[in-house]
């Protein structure tokens, strides 16, 4: 006689730490995951992100520019 599964095949367990996919998925396949708020990056870093995900997918529709006269 088999128990009643709550969860299917393949599902529950331990869940993995979202800086160990990151990492994992820049190990893997060099893709990378980046938060403007992370604060172990320096503002030029940060911005040079900023500018790449807006080249590469657009500026959010939220976000205005700055101006400083």
């Amino acid at each position: 006689m088999s128990r009643m599964r709550y969860t299917p095949n393949g599902y529950g367990g331990r869940r993995r730490d979202p800086e160990q996919v990151k990492r994992e998925g820049w190990h893997e396949q060099r893709m990378l995951a980046v938060s403007l708020d992370d604060q172990r990056l320096t503002w030029p870093e940060r911005e040079l992100i900023r500018q790449l995900g807006d080249k590469l997918y657009g500026k959010p529709p939220a976000v205005r520019e700055v101006r400083h006269d």
